[in-house]
């Protein structure tokens, strides 16, 4: 996993958590989120899944919904995975801090090494953080602090792990992405492109770059299939969430593109990275 062009990894598990019915009040979700469309998230989410089994041809756990927490599917944010070491983050917001038990556990159950946050200063949400298969960029947020990038450098000292401003309400991740092995794609807000320029001064790797008229179309995964030969996959939002952004994707022309729809479940704060974990250890027998 560590080397570059493989570090994004040979991919065999992906791991998903169910939408409950509770994500469906924007009171019960979370202030200032809206309502939204319960069976559209669903079916959303579904499509999600059948794209990471059938298509990319990963083994699909999922986790069953839990009403205690409505937000539980945005399952990114509970766990940062390299190789086989899992790190369980602790959400800035109390309320979503028990998300993390049962990836914990389907973690430990697929035999990962599981590392804690111990520390009750630190705040840190799996998606701000982005792993470009040399090292790794944490998002200074408004959900993750120095302490829970520092953290993530302890976790993973084979990589080196730089700290990256993030402006506004957005993950690192819902702002840029890799586009492939050495391709880092990021939207054209002021927000994003500070983040590429801040990304591309802390480097000592060469990466290309694409701009996407949205923000949110950076918010992809680049994943390698288990087949030898196959190109590898971006899994990236489809036309009828962000059409603008459809033109500049087709000029990453090294991937098999695979879009997906998460419009709804973007009501409730979910970009494409939050809403799967993908592995790439496979589990004890």
């Amino acid at each position: 996993m560590g080397t570059p062009g493989e570090g994004l990894g040979r991919c065999s598990h992906a791991l998903i958590r169910g939408v409950p019915e509770s994500l469906a009040s924007g009171e019960s979700a979370g202030a200032g989120l809206p309502a939204l469309d319960l069976a559209k998230a669903q079916r959303e989410h579904g499509v999600l899944g059948g794209k990471l089994r059938q298509r990319l041809g990963l083994q699909l756990l999922e986790l069953p919904p839990e009403e205690s927490l409505p937000l539980g599917p945005l399952i990114g944010d509970t766990a940062v995975i390299q190789g086989d070491t899992a790190l369980i983050t602790r959400p800035w917001s109390p309320a979503r801090r028990p998300e993390v038990d049962g990836v914990r556990k389907a973690l430990q159950d697929l035999g990962l090494r599981i590392v804690e946050m111990g520390d009750e200063n630190a705040t840190l949400d799996g998606t701000d953080v982005l792993f470009t298969g040399r090292e790794f960029f944490v998002g200074l947020s408004k959900w993750t602090n120095h302490r829970g990038a520092e953290i993530v450098a302890d976790t993973f000292r084979d990589f080196a792990v730089s700290t990256v401003p993030v402006s506004g309400p957005s993950h690192l991740r819902g702002l840029c992405g890799m586009g492939g092995p050495r391709t880092v794609v990021a939207g054209s807000s002021d927000a994003a492109q500070k983040a590429v320029r801040a990304m591309a001064v802390l480097t000592d790797h060469p990466y290309a770059s694409l701009t996407l008229p949205d923000d949110a179309a950076a918010d992809c995964l680049f994943l390698r299939p288990g087949l030898p030969g196959a190109l590898p996959f971006l899994l990236h939002r489809g036309g009828g969430d962000l059409p603008n952004s459809q033109e500049a994707l087709q000029k990453l022309s090294d991937v098999t593109l695979v879009p997906v729809s998460c419009s709804e479940l973007e009501k409730a704060g979910a970009g494409l990275s939050s809403l799967c974990l993908v592995l790439s250890t496979r589990p004890h027998s």
